[in-house]
């Protein structure tokens, strides 16, 4: 049987929360994929270099701080700067097919902002990469309803885990219905076979977490926190870290204790397809 890889991002280490929780955070989510049997990679660069696999040391100087943020638009020049950097969803999709990683659990995508122009890397990673990543939907604080109309758009399989409606991060449940539901982890992993043999890009697992935040309650927080941000003329890559951090204070912190939460169901998830898939292969 082939190994069971699960691709970890290294974005959540470097900038997606504070540290020490960070570190925490990353070593909590490899040890939640090897108690399933599986082996996590999680992908960063280091000193210009690729890593899968990270050492104690590399990832505790990563999640003090001072590395950029590799996407597919600057991975190029990281590299030949012999920059370290965390990967985000586009970036550690991207290099975690190309190492033959077939699977990749994070916690939302990027997606489609209010804001116009503004869209993700990430949903031209997923229509071009045949890879299956496990997340709770896109980010709270993008347009659902844009943002799976994209992915259609795109050809990307979106397929719900033990639901009919598209998860929104910290909410378990969203209006917007998807496509395709699974019960298994071997009905995902098949689909992610049927999806390489038509020679397509990514099957985007979602996976609602098991106790969010309903979402209408995040709707009115996101609502408020976006008239916050255009008053304070904060936009581009500054608007999502922006959001989220106002998210954590106006929900007194359940926001990133309901972080913590998916993102360790998914690792879980996403080590039990990769187990699947590996005794397909």
């Amino acid at each position: 049987m082939a190994e069971a890889l699960v691709a970890l991002e290294s974005a959540l280490l470097t900038h997606g929360l504070p540290y020490p929780l960070n570190l925490r955070t990353a070593k909590a989510l490899e040890e939640a994929v090897r108690a399933e049997g599986a082996i996590p990679k999680t992908i960063a660069l280091v000193r210009g270099e690729v890593r899968l696999g990270l050492s104690p040391e590399e990832m505790e100087a990563l999640a003090q701080g001072g590395a950029e943020k590799a996407s597919l638009w600057n991975l190029p020049a990281l590299l030949v700067q012999k920059k370290s950097a965390g990967t985000t969803v586009a970036a550690t999709v991207h290099l975690a097919h190309r190492h033959g990683i077939a699977v990749f659990a994070t916690g939302g995508i990027g997606g489609v902002h209010p804001e116009p122009f503004d869209e993700s890397a990430d949903l031209l990673a997923l229509a071009r990469t045949p890879i299956l990543v496990v997340s709770s939907g896109p980010k709270a604080i993008l347009d659902l309803r844009a943002t799976l109309e994209r992915l259609e758009t795109l050809g990307v399989s979106v397929v719900g885990y033990r639901t009919d409606r598209l998860p929104a991060f910290f909410s378990p449940s969203s209006p917007f219905p998807v496509p395709a539901r699974v019960e298994t982890p071997l009905e995902a992993a098949l689909i992610l076979r049927k999806s390489r043999e038509l020679g397509l890009g990514a099957v985007l697992l979602v996976n609602p977490v098991s106790q969010g935040l309903p979402y209408e309650e995040v709707a009115l927080w996101v609502e408020e926190a976006n008239h916050q941000a255009a008053r304070e003329g904060v936009f581009g890559k500054d608007l999502t870290p922006y959001l989220l951090r106002r998210l954590s204070e106006l929900s007194q912190g359940e926001t990133d204790r309901v972080n913590e939460r998916l993102l360790l169901e998914n690792a879980r998830l996403a080590a039990r397809v990769a187990l699947a898939f590996a005794g397909l292969e």
